[in-house]
């Protein structure tokens, strides 16, 4: 990996996430890093298409493609959170850690955010700083295709679950069709697809195969830390919340159980 690209990138995220904890003490709402999640990614493929030495046709793909799913994502969050109270998670935090929050919060939230973003882009920074041929790989094409197969699911399971919640006789009941009719969790499912996606075409080049915790610490992240065990333990005591478990994949997208 170029080691100053990955400096580079450091040292603009830590500057644009200790902006961001700055005014989330002004706003007293630390979830407003939520919101910058995608867009530290997309931050992350635009200096790498500028400092990277890779190939520019794999640069150009990589960073397109990190721009449609961050944007995308980063945009659907502003939409849906801001105007709201600081969530919920955040204020259990601030809550629990009292006057020491504000100074914590650098740490265990922006700190954290940061480090994993860091750590998560590596296939794309490998994928547009390895020099190799200008010419597209089946691997690449591969890859794209994942992330766009990624981007479309994650898309449409947010448009259906927003459809859903704008009904007032939806309040507190639970989404059961469409896509969420498969997996319990189409969104992150979609994540899971970006990232292994992003990782293929990193294999395009020499030291790409070498991330592979990368996407392997997302899937973590997504199936068994911050994705789904969350959402499910907020969702358990909605009505026929535990049929809707019974009968739907959690995770990978399947036809619901027979009754």
């Amino acid at each position: 990996m170029n080691v100053t690209l990955l400096l580079i990138n450091a040292g603009v995220l830590s500057a644009v996430l200790l902006s961001l904890w700055l005014l989330s003490l002004k706003l007293r709402d630390s979830s407003i890093v939520d919101i910058f999640w995608g867009l530290g990614f997309v931050i992350v493929a635009w200096l790498s298409l500028r400092w990277g030495e890779g190939a520019e046709s794999r640069k150009l793909l990589v960073t397109t493609l990190v721009t449609l799913w961050g944007v995308r994502l980063s945009g659907y969050l502003a939409w849906r959170n801001l105007g709201h109270d600081e969530d919920r998670r955040y204020q259990a935090m601030r809550a629990r850690h009292g006057n020491k929050w504000p100074l914590r919060s650098l740490f265990i939230v922006f700190g954290l955010q940061g480090a994993l973003m860091l750590f998560i882009s590596f296939p794309v920074q490998v994928a547009e700083s390895s020099v190799t041929d200008n010419v597209l790989t089946t691997l690449d094409f591969a890859g794209a295709l994942l992330v766009l197969l990624g981007i479309a699911f994650e898309s449409v399971g947010d448009f259906q679950l927003a459809r859903f919640k704008a009904k007032p006789q939806n309040k507190g009941q639970v989404i059961q069709h469409g896509l969420w009719k498969y997996t319990r969790h189409p969104n992150y499912f979609g994540d899971f697809l970006v990232w292994w996606g992003l990782y293929a075409i990193s294999c395009a080049t020499p030291l790409g195969a070498f991330t592979l915790l990368s996407p392997m610490l997302m899937t973590f992240l997504l199936t068994r830390v911050s994705g789904v065990p969350l959402l499910e333990k907020s969702m358990s005591s909605r009505p026929g919340y535990a049929e809707y478990i019974a009968r739907t994949s959690s995770f990978f997208p399947w036809f619901p159980k027979s009754k």
